[in-house]
């Protein structure tokens, strides 16, 4: 078993770009504090297993959970009910059209049991100057000429690392999370960081992997 960080003192990150070890972090997940939200420590994050979570009001927190909740391409689940609504002509998906709208949907749309949001102003500038430089991306979904759902995340180029999606109808985010695992798969991406558990990820065939494993699969 991997040591669960509970005998490291918390880490604060000063000016300098680094991070300490993801095994440093502990039970729950959390790594290190501070810091800031520059494209170059995002990237560096994202490419040591590290992702930033924290409320408008508080210091930017890093964190690496131990299990992931990761997707195997392959593996996506299509439920009867959505192979039809994939089949359907109703819906219809672009790539990095509408990254501003998109991640300020995220923002905006009530989830069930979540109060507030962490997408905070910092994140969507952040995210936004990533997007600019060709990092972050977005899958838009559309109906009727309206946009209904969607997801944003940080292509690493093997590995997708999702961050958030929306629907404002029924199965729009599931159709572009399943869109989008169909196409990473046929171009070879290793997996899609999920990074944490949700029920509604798992029934899209997402699973929890020890940290090592995801670490090693990075």
């Amino acid at each position: 078993m991997e040591n669960n960080g509970a005998n490291f003192p918390l880490h604060f990150l000063g000016n300098r770009l680094e991070f300490p070890p993801v095994e440093t972090a502990n039970q729950d997940g959390l790594l290190a504090v501070g810091g800031d939200l520059s494209p170059e420590r995002l990237l560096l994050a994202y490419k040591s297993g590290i992702f930033p979570w924290f409320n408008d009001d508080a210091l930017i927190l890093w964190w690496s959970p131990d299990p992931r909740m990761v997707l195997f391409p392959k593996k996506a689940k299509v439920s009867k009910s959505m192979r039809k609504v994939l089949r359907d002509d109703s819906l219809t998906l672009t790539q990095n059209k509408y990254f501003h709208e998109v991640i300020e949907q995220c923002a905006q749309v009530e989830r069930k049991g979540q109060e507030g949001t962490w997408i905070t102003s910092k994140m969507k500038s952040a995210y936004t100057e990533l997007h600019k430089k060709g990092f972050a991306r977005s899958y838009e979904v559309w109906e009727d000429g309206n946009l209904v759902g969607g997801l944003y995340g940080v292509d690493l180029g093997g590995v997708f690392c999702g961050e958030s999606m929306f629907s404002l109808r029924p199965n729009a985010s599931k159709y572009a999370f399943i869109k989008m695992a169909q196409e990473l798969d046929a171009k070879g991406y290793r997996l899609i960081d999920c990074q944490v558990h949700t029920d509604h990820l798992e029934s899209l065939g997402a699973e929890l992997i020890p940290r090592k494993k995801f670490m090693e699969l990075l």
